[in-house]
């Protein structure tokens, strides 16, 4: 059981690359296809913080290799969804170019406080992951951009703001902290409890 979460997070990694590569070849049928993996790798996201959690190997080198993974992940997805509707992506680049710079940011943040990447899996950055799941489904799905694609622009800007606070308010990096709020607690050296499912 406890190998489970480093292997789900394994699985998660090989899927992006995998999911670049049927595009690439253009097999028949690869949207539904990529719909089965962006499936898979959304659960597969789910099930390892929690299993890991479970059973006691919640540590913060499986809990940086899971969010770098969600990273990976997620930028193969949007590499798919731009290779099958750039037209789609070119009408909404300055808004993909903003989240994107804004996520990058966060490294180039978090590496001059810290010296090493963020790792918050904070609750707003779940709730970008359900409306890119979202914006995702509907890109590769039905080459569809509209509500879903704004939604997973507000969240992913609002997400990143969070995180920006997160690591300002820090006194020193820590993984899986909830909010910035929770990270006031962390630096008044106020104890609260995690969520056993969500952190």
């Amino acid at each position: 059981m406890k190998k489970i979460p480093l292997l789900l997070i394994l699985f998660r990694l090989l899927l992006g690359p995998i999911a670049i590569t049927l595009v690439v070849w253009d097999i028949s049928h690869v949207r539904p296809i990529l719909l089965v993996l962006l499936s898979l790798g959304f659960i597969s996201d789910i099930l390892d913080g929690i299993i890991a959690r479970k059973t006691g190997v919640a540590s913060a080198k499986l809990r940086r290799m899971d969010s770098q993974t969600d990273m990976v992940f997620w930028v193969c997805i949007g590499v798919c969804a731009w290779l099958l509707n750039p037209e789609l992506i070119a009408e909404n680049r300055l808004a993909v170019f903003t989240v994107l710079a804004m996520e990058a940011l966060t490294y180039v943040y978090s590496f001059l406080k810290f010296g090493r990447e963020t790792c918050t899996h904070a609750f707003l950055s779940k709730l970008w992951g359900i409306t890119l799941l979202v914006v995702f489904v509907s890109l590769i799905g039905f080459a569809h951009a509209g509500v879903p694609f704004a939604l997973a622009i507000i969240f992913g800007v609002i997400s990143h703001l969070d995180v920006y606070l997160i690591i300002l308010i820090l006194p020193k990096w820590t993984h899986d902290v909830p909010s910035a709020y929770h990270a006031y607690l962390i630096r008044k050296g106020i104890p609260f409890k995690k969520h056993s499912l969500l952190n």
